[in-house]
């Protein structure tokens, strides 16, 4: 404990002990996510994390989970275990099904999954331009399961010359912790051409990443390690655009995505076992600037295939069609209403094989196993000129098994101008709505078709000071009240009968976010966060109370940058099954902290060198019990571009 409470003083010592996104969060001009209409940061009513693609360039190397798993207020467990481990996407005590995330406009979903969500080992980092990310309820402008954040993914986009390329490539160690070698495991490659001719837009672009040397679970101590387990991914995505004027464009994708990895038994015990995922999506945008405001139609179709070859086989396929369509006018000066309809249509068939037999047999069938949403959506934006803003709106939720339920959001916040520094005071209540899963509702074993949805309100307030673009600090305080949450229950202990199901009781969320970054003319910035979470105890498994990141980023010239991150963990629950006694039992985690630093340097106007060492003090600590996490490993890697 000591030897975390050294490093994290003696980063946050040379910014005043400040606190703020782990990334080289820029102080953006404007904002999209809050409203769907761009803003002046100082105009929004709430804390908008913007991950840009120069951010994204000194994390090359790490996947988005890693990356968003930096952001205050966010635990993404699993992000620093093996590759191919399930990731967990814990913010502000919620789990999976209250996170959407976006890809180029579009929220994606795999009805397969328990909690529907989407899985973000399928979206490649090197092929991402930037992150932007909202916390609280946002289910107004974004739908069912919006209760505690939204993580809207950019892709890269086209260059603007009729031909452009770029391919990085990197390698990596991949070992744990005290590890008695250290060989190279983990290698990520991106490549691309894009341009405009004309009219005409285009970009091709292949992703791969491949790690090797990290087993899924810690072989117990005293014991062997277990062998390695493998994780390989590929992507790749055409985009083709036309601008047909040049207030109107629209653009059409098609994308595969799949990977591979090899995991363990759930007794603990090594095994070779293997999963694999497919997924195939296309869609586009249409894009219509007009006078006072736009018209944008975004749309996403995907087709996803899992298998899991182990002591229980099993796979599935599902389906799911997304659209989303608004429309935005400025009404006056001040004022600015959005109107839209979002759609999603999902369906899923499961199978799996039966004690005793050899054959897959569909337990699961998409006629039963589906569900329709439609829902239209409204939002209104005032922006005065004496300091007051209001964001507010509502959305009215249609789902084909649960009826009609209106969700909405009201977000107030006054500015302060003082010269060039602005002070803002914000609030803002709102609510989400959260349908059960296809699989809670119709999986043979555990399913109920008698879940409610679970209903959440979110209440937060707090300021934001900003001095130029020089200096950012900001505090949040958030509390979250949830009913009929959906939970894995013990029905019959005798018998092992596990199901879904609603707890009765209410139970309550609270905490503080803080951030601050400072500036120091071009050549320096320290930047840091802690993120305080009071989750009920019953729900609180794998999530910390207390969390802290610190940067230190350091550029001696225009060509060259190094940053220095610290990355603070303390203790949490966990539950494991016991094998022995047949029941689940309650461990602690222990607190960790993590010492990264990287570095890159721009040698010509075509060529980009990094290195990185992650974990530079070996420490060993556990995600989740008796899964393994990485050790200090060494990165270096190439960017070539054109």
């Amino acid at each position: 404990m000591k030897k975390h409470l050294f490093w994290a003083l003696t980063l946050c010592a040379s910014s005043f002990i400040v606190a703020q996104e782990t990334q080289k969060v820029e102080q953006l001009d404007s904002v999209f996510i809050d409203t769907k209409v761009p803003l002046a940061r100082k105009n929004s009513g709430k804390v908008v994390v913007s991950i840009t693609a120069e951010d994204l360039k000194q994390q090359t190397g790490k996947s988005v989970a890693q990356i968003v798993n930096e952001v205050s207020g966010i635990e993404i467990n699993g992000s620093r275990s093996n590759d191919g481990q399930n990731l967990g996407y814990f913010v502000r005590g919620g789990r999976n099904r209250q996170v959407v995330i976006m890809v180029d406009g579009v929220q994606l979903n795999d009805p397969s999954q328990i909690s529907n969500d989407y899985d973000l080992r399928l979206v490649p980092a090197t092929a991402v331009e930037s992150i932007e990310i909202i916390k609280g309820a946002s289910s107004v402008l974004y739908g069912s399961g919006a209760a505690t954040a939204v993580i809207s993914i950019t892709t890269k986009k086209e260059a603007e010359k009729g031909i452009s390329g770029d391919f990085t490539t990197s390698i990596a160690t991949n070992a744990p912790a005290d590890a008695d070698e250290r060989k190279l495991g983990q290698f990520v490659n991106h490549a691309t051409i894009n341009g405009t001719l004309g009219k005409f837009l285009y970009n091709a672009s292949f992703s791969n990443r491949y790690t090797d040397g990290l087993s899924a679970v810690a072989a117990p101590e005293g014991e062997d390690a277990f062998e390695a387990d493998i994780f390989n991914s590929f992507s790749t995505k055409v985009d083709l655009g036309y601008k047909i004027t040049d207030a109107i464009t629209i653009k059409r994708f098609f994308a595969s995505d799949q990977f591979e990895t090899e995991f363990d038994d759930f007794s603990y015990t090594d095994a070779d076992y293997l999963g694999t995922t497919e997924q195939i999506r296309t869609g586009g945008t249409f894009r219509w600037k007009y006078n006072k405001g736009s018209l944008v139609i975004n749309d996403s179709h995907s087709w996803i295939d899992r298998e899991f070859a182990s002591s229980f086989p099993s796979k599935s396929d599902a389906q799911t069609s997304t659209f989303d369509a608004y429309a935005s006018y400025q009404v006056t000066s001040e004022l600015t209403v959005l109107a839209g309809v979002n759609g999603n249509f999902s369906k899923f068939n499961s199978f799996s094989v039966p004690f005793g037999a050899t054959d897959f047999i569909q337990n699961v069938d998409e006629e039963t196993a589906k569900f329709d949403i439609i829902d239209p959506y409204v939002n209104a934006t005032y922006i005065s000129d004496f300091g007051l803003q209001v964001n507010a709106g509502a959305r009215l939720n249609n789902h084909s098994n649960y009826g009609t339920h209106i969700v909405y959001n009201v977000n107030p916040s006054y500015g302060f101008d003082f010269g060039n520094n602005n002070l803002k005071v914000l609030g803002s209540y709102s609510t989400a709505y959260i349908t059960p899963s296809l699989f809670q509702l119709y999986d043979p074993l555990y399913g109920n078709e008698e879940l409610e949805p679970e209903e959440n309100t979110t209440i937060e307030g707090g300021l934001e000071f900003t001095a130029g673009k020089d200096f950012r600090v900001s505090a949040v305080y958030f509390t979250r009240n949830e009913t009929n949450f959906v939970d894995f229950v013990t029905v019959d202990p005798e018998l092992f009968v596990f199901q879904y199901q609603n707890i009765s009781d209410e139970f309550d969320t609270s905490g503080v976010e803080v951030e601050v970054s400072k500036q120091f003319g071009d050549w320096l910035k320290v930047a840091a966060n802690y993120t305080n979470t009071q989750a009920d105890d019953r729900f609180a498994l794998r999530i910390p109370e207390h969390k802290a990141n610190a940067r230190v980023s350091y550029a001696p010239d225009n060509k060259t940058f190094i940053n220095l991150s610290y990355l603070y963990t303390s203790d949490r629950d966990d539950s494991f099954f016991n094998s022995e006694t047949f029941l689940s039992e309650t461990v602690v985690l222990e607190s960790f902290g993590l010492l990264n630093f990287t570095a890159s340097r721009q040698f010509t106007d075509n060529v980009r060198v990094f290195a990185g060492v992650s974990n530079i003090l070996d420490e060993e600590y556990e995600e989740l019990y008796r899964f393994q996490t990485r050790g200090r490993n060494f990165q270096f890697g190439l960017n070539l571009s054109f």
